[in-house]
């Protein structure tokens, strides 16, 4: 039996990972997912930009394409044209991994006014109102269908109010409409509320603390290695696409199950080296190889305990493949056609 490598060590460590099998990874196929060249980088990174206010989200992609050069950008999670803050950018295949962090929460930091100054206790009463579930109907210039709905507030709080003018942080479920909240605030209130101005800060695990990219710095970093071969500052912007994935469980999986999965195969017991110690049925897990590379989103169809007693089996069902086919060698068989008989 061979020597788990460093990326499974490090898997296993993070992510309570049992090894439940054993094999080599062919270093001539794919690449560890931290040391990918700029080109791959390209294909499977994510950017997590600092969108300045001013243009539409899509704006911003179409800008970014034309920067980078390639043809396939997506964001997660539209920003109004004033609207700053974290926007998250995926590159090529990357694309393909940014509807998890629609399932994450997202903060924002507004700046609003009340249209009378209410006695402090009571904006802290009605502010409390507004805290966990609530219901909410879509502004009228929205992108989605006009109905009620409920979303979930997690924090909010007032972090400074000079007399009408209120700052807030608002920590929420994907699809809150923090305009919307203050409007309702101030029909609580009374006179009405207006909110004036909004930033992003947090779309699911990623913060503006973390360091978010301007476009100027990402033109700037793209032409020192174009011009000069200088890949630093643009490898220093480009995160890989498994950062978006790190909240997930993880499976991890040998080379000859790489290529089946990457052409839409399910996941069958024999292919598996590496599973999370309490994976459930139902729940989106992320499947990588044994270099670290994001393969798949995947369903578990058995739980851990099942997978570790069995031997054969589908135990995943495959719901959004993210590599490429093709990255590594195709080590599948198809069954022969029968030929037809008259």
């Amino acid at each position: 039996m061979s020597k788990e490598n460093d990326i499974v060590k490090s898997l296993k460590q993070l992510q309570n990972l049992i090894t439940i099998d054993h094999d080599v990874t062919d270093d001539a196929y794919g690449s560890h997912y931290n040391r990918r060249s700029m080109e791959d980088l390209l294909r499977y990174g994510i950017i997590i930009l600092d969108k300045p206010p001013g243009p539409t989200s899509h704006e911003v992609v179409a800008w970014t394409k034309r920067i980078l050069k390639i043809p396939k950008i997506g964001h997660s999670g539209t920003l109004d044209p004033q609207v700053s803050g974290v926007l998250p950018l995926g590159l090529g295949e990357a694309t393909k991994a940014l509807g998890i962090l629609l399932l994450g929460a997202k903060e924002y930091h507004a700046l609003g006014r009340v249209h009378s100054l209410p006695p402090r206790e009571k904006l802290a009463d009605v502010m409390r109102h507004f805290r966990g579930r609530i219901y909410q109907k879509p502004p009228q210039r929205s992108a989605v269908l006009r109905r009620t709905r409920t979303r979930e507030i997690y924090e909010f709080e007032l972090l400074e109010q000079k007399e009408r003018l209120l700052l807030t942080r608002i920590l929420c479920e994907s699809g809150t409409y923090v305009r919307k909240i203050y409007y309702d605030m101030g029909e609580i209130l009374g006179p009405g509320a207006t909110m004036t101005e909004l930033r992003r800060t947090r779309v699911g695990q990623f913060d503006e603390a973390d360091g978010l990219v301007t476009m100027h710095e990402l033109t700037d970093a793209f032409a020192r290695w174009e011009e000069d071969g200088d890949e630093s500052g643009l490898r220093s912007m480009i995160r890989p696409v498994e950062d978006a994935l790190s909240e997930l469980k993880s499976v991890v999986i040998g080379d000859g199950a790489v290529d089946a999965m990457c052409h839409g195969a399910q996941l069958a017991v024999p292919g598996i080296m590496s599973i999370h110690s309490n994976l459930k049925k139902g729940e989106i897990v992320a499947v990588y190889t044994q270099k670290g590379e994001a393969v798949a989103l995947a369903e578990p169809i058995m739980t851990t305990n099942e997978i570790i007693d069995a031997a054969k089996g589908y135990a995943f069902e495959t719901k959004r493949i993210i590599m490429a086919p093709g990255t590594y060698p195709r080590k599948w068989k198809t069954k022969p056609k029968t030929p037809k008989t008259d």
